[in-house]
């Protein structure tokens, strides 16, 4: 093998020992992140000169400056997941979980629908409008509450958001790439948004078997499947063509949303009257025969799992519909307000927090503008709305805190091993490695986009990190540059499916810290097949 064939399988050992250790020995994120976090610094300073005299640091305070990188990164993140989580307990608390399960009833009896809405519209607004980690957050302890077991509720969010990343936080990945390509933001949308158009259906596809597997049954929600799918691809498409980069998966989500609420509403006198859309309707997430509880959760069926502490609804009022949805409502309008009215976006993103450490190792944040503001004021707001007791604030507040612990541990390793690889010039290492195949590039180049969210967390920061090589690279080999940036959109989206990171901090809000294994396994089928599409469709549109 040449010298560059082995630095190129160095720079690749720790995607590779992550991967095994998640999915094939069982292990958490913190256990095997931590171990591949060592693994990591220690290829990186002997195989990839980090900390040598190229560098301005040493190998100790370069491992130091990647550290506090990777601490001030997960910080970020668990911002996010810890109002997130105090949201879903005190819903569990004050029994507007309860009440909401019960309102997705009434807007059609079959609990499957009522999933699919909020694992494909519901995820894929938060993500158009707020992104960072916002959809699972939400997402998946709503379908928790409506009676998925959690491993299907993370598995469902992940996937049905997907194909909103692209355009996701109004826009901001493919805003990234217009900083660094001499190309508009409405010439990337136009180059990206195909892709997920013709290949969408496979993400909707492994949704429904998702719902289906949660519930026992998918029998007549392929058809609802493949009108969500038209209801969110069609606006969504046409709005990339025709308006740019930054509406797509908000105004998709939106207008989608209306048009399956509405034939939902129509049909819900049959299905009410003895048939769900093909048939009986499951009730619940189904048990094993004989069994009273879910063979996933160890719950009864329809229970809160007993994985989340604190979770068991307090008997008593009935809340409005109106105020169960409250901390949802809040969240909402906090979105559209911040991010569509320019004067108070700017002024919001003008508050910068930053740091330096002098040798190259920084970090900022905009905390007026991040969702974990948002998501902490409708924790408040939520709870002031509903007249929650002090003592059930409290304690989703407690219990929510008690949670972040493993969670931030695992955020930092996982961290710790995008930075790294991405300062010692491992991640460029395999990029160019793969850059190497010429004519048949277009095949490999979404699986580098989703390769640079896998080592980041962010289809920003990937876009960012290998759009120029994407130009580079077809320039080099006579290929037209915006079908492989798009094709770089594509993958970065696809990424966030199997980003270790993203999977911690999905898993943390349903009570699943430890296995995120389980849930990379269920979500990395979808993630190859999503990839290798994309990439014979890369190939087809490059020519």
């Amino acid at each position: 093998m040449s010298g560059t064939g082995v630095q190129a399988l160095l720079a690749g050992a720790p995607v590779l020992v992550v991967l095994v250790l998640m999915t094939a020995a069982g292990w958490s994120a913190a256990r095997a992140g931590l171990v591949t976090a060592v693994v990591t610094l220690v290829l990186a300073v002997t195989a990839f000169g980090f900390g040598g005299t190229a560098d301005p640091f040493t190998a100790w305070s370069g491992s130091a400056g990647v550290l506090a990188e990777a601490a001030f990164i997960a910080l970020t993140v668990v911002g996010i997941i810890g109002p997130a989580l105090g949201i879903h307990h005190l819903q569990q608390r004050t029994g507007a979980a309860l009440r909401l399960r019960s309102g997705l009833a009434r807007l059609h009896p079959d609990p499957r629908l009522g999933a699919l809405l909020v694992a494909w519209f519901f995820a894929l607004f938060l993500e158009g409008a707020a992104g960072f980690g916002t959809p699972v957050a939400l997402a998946a302890p709503f379908l928790v509450a409506a009676g998925m077991p959690p491993l299907h509720a993370v598995s469902a969010a992940m996937i049905g958001h997907a194909a909103g990343v692209s355009f996701g936080a109004v826009g901001t990945p493919v805003l990234a790439q217009t900083a660094l390509v001499d190309f508009t933001g409405a010439e990337l949308a136009r180059a990206t948004v195909p892709y997920h158009v013709i290949l969408g259906g496979v993400l909707m596809t492994a949704v429904v078997l998702t719902i289906g597997r949660a519930f026992g049954d998918t029998r007549g929600l392929w058809s609802w499947g493949a009108l969500a799918a038209v209801a969110f691809l069609v606006p969504y498409g046409l709005i990339a063509t025709f308006v740019g980069p930054e509406l797509p998966t908000l105004g998709g989500a939106l207008v989608g949303f209306a048009v399956f609420a509405l034939v939902l509403v129509r049909r819900r006198g049959r299905a009410a009257a003895g048939a769900g859309p093909g048939g009986a309707i499951p009730a619940a997430p189904p048990s094993t025969p004989g069994a009273t509880t879910s063979p996933v959760t160890g719950a009864g069926p329809g229970a809160v799992p007993a994985a989340v502490p604190g979770a068991a609804p307090v008997a008593g009022r009935e809340l409005p519909m109106v105020l169960a949805a409250a901390p949802y409502l809040v969240l909402v309008a906090l979105v559209l307000t911040t991010r569509l009215v320019p004067p108070l976006r700017e002024a919001l993103q003008g508050v910068v927090l930053e740091w330096e450490t002098g040798t190259g190792f920084s970090g900022s944040v905009q905390p007026l503008f991040h969702p974990a503001v948002l998501l902490t004021a409708a924790f408040v707001a939520g709870a002031v709305l509903q007249r929650a007791p002090g003592r059930d604030v409290r304690g989703a507040v407690v219990v929510a805190t008690l949670q972040l612990g493993p969670v931030l541990v695992a955020l930092v390793a996982m961290v710790t091993i995008a930075r790294t690889m991405s300062r010692a010039g491992m991640t460029d290492e395999l990029a160019r490695t793969a850059a190497g195949v010429g004519a048949a590039w277009p095949l490999l180049a979404p699986a580098v986009g989703a390769f640079g969210t896998f080592v980041t967390g962010s289809a920003t920061a990937s876009n960012v990190l290998f759009t120029e090589l994407q130009a580079t690279t077809a320039e080099t080999v006579g290929l037209p540059v915006l079908p492989l940036l798009g094709a770089q959109g594509f993958g970065a989206a696809v990424g966030n499916l199997i980003c270790p990171h993203n999977i911690v901090a999905a898993v943390a809000t349903v009570g699943l810290t430890g296995q995120e294994g389980r849930v990379l396994r269920s979500t990395f089928p979808t993630a190859v097949v999503y990839v290798v599409l994309g990439g014979v469709l890369a190939l087809l549109l490059a020519r």
